[in-house]
């Protein structure tokens, strides 16, 4: 393993945006909660039952895009909605309204309280690149660049496969690995050169299907054990363990 907690010709590093670089899992979390909530209470009145911001944001939502997401927690409840389209507005009862719901109150949120990065994370990832390998950005998100902007971190990578790049070359979300894939095409590095780093189980799934050198698993809400049964080959609370154990790390808290 080399100073930076890689395996040995490792030449690039492919990281997503949310949980790993940013803590804003916890907002995206909230934001999903209180537009599920409200549709749900709508359709079934003041018995229904909630969206668990852990369980169900994890299993359903987590590092999926926003479409995608609307569907696995929808599927799981038994409920099947339109499919609407893309300019559907916020109130609309079909997938593409309640997405678009939900990026609207994310987007409130947001700019309500900011967005903090991992302190370790942008260590490491300086490290990375001081050490000579190859950044990009890999997240599901149609908003990562303007994240980017605010921790001001875009000049830390060479190049960004988000929601809107996705949309642009016709790319599956995760778990589907297409967008890691198409991040080291970017990059000039075969798949069994990078490292996909990821705290949702989605993400390791696609580090897997993809055949990536190695798949770091980031464990911000205490499920080390699912992120290596679905993927990772190893498991840390922060990224700046990989190149200092000791670092403390900045642990997400439970939404």
């Amino acid at each position: 393993m080399t100073k930076l907690g890689l395996p040995d010709g490792i030449q690039a590093c492919l990281f997503d945006l949310d949980g790993v670089i940013t803590r804003t899992a916890v907002v995206h979390a909230a934001a999903w909660k209180e537009t599920f909530d409200e549709f749900l209470r709508e359709r079934d009145g003041a018995g229904f039952r909630p969206f668990d911001a852990v369980e169900d944001y994890n299993q359903f939502v987590d590092g999926l895009p926003r479409a995608d997401g609307v569907r696995a927690f929808l599927a799981s409840r038994g409920i099947k909605l339109p499919e609407g389209t893309p300019d559907d507005p916020p109130d609309s009862d079909t997938v593409q309204g309640l997405g678009n719901r939900k990026n609207e109150r994310l987007l409130k949120r947001i700019k309500a309280g900011g967005v903090e990065a991992y302190d370790g994370s942008l260590r490491y990832i300086r490290a990375v690149r001081a050490g000579g390998l190859r950044t990009a950005v890999v997240s599901s998100s149609t908003n990562c660049r303007d994240i980017l902007k605010a921790i001001d971190a875009e000049s830390l990578f060479d190049t960004r496969v988000d929601g809107v790049v996705a949309a642009e070359r016709g790319l599956p979300g995760k778990p589907d690995p297409a967008p890691f894939l198409a991040a080291a095409q970017d990059l000039g590095v075969e798949a069994s050169a990078a490292a996909v780093f990821e705290d949702a189980l989605a993400g390791m799934e696609a580090g897997r299907a993809g055949h990536f050198g190695y798949v770091v698993g980031v464990d911000r809400v205490g499920q080390a054990d699912a992120l290596r049964a679905h993927g990772a080959d190893t498991v840390v609370t922060d990224l700046a363990d990989l190149a200092d154990p000791a670092a403390p790390a900045d642990q997400e808290p439970q939404a």
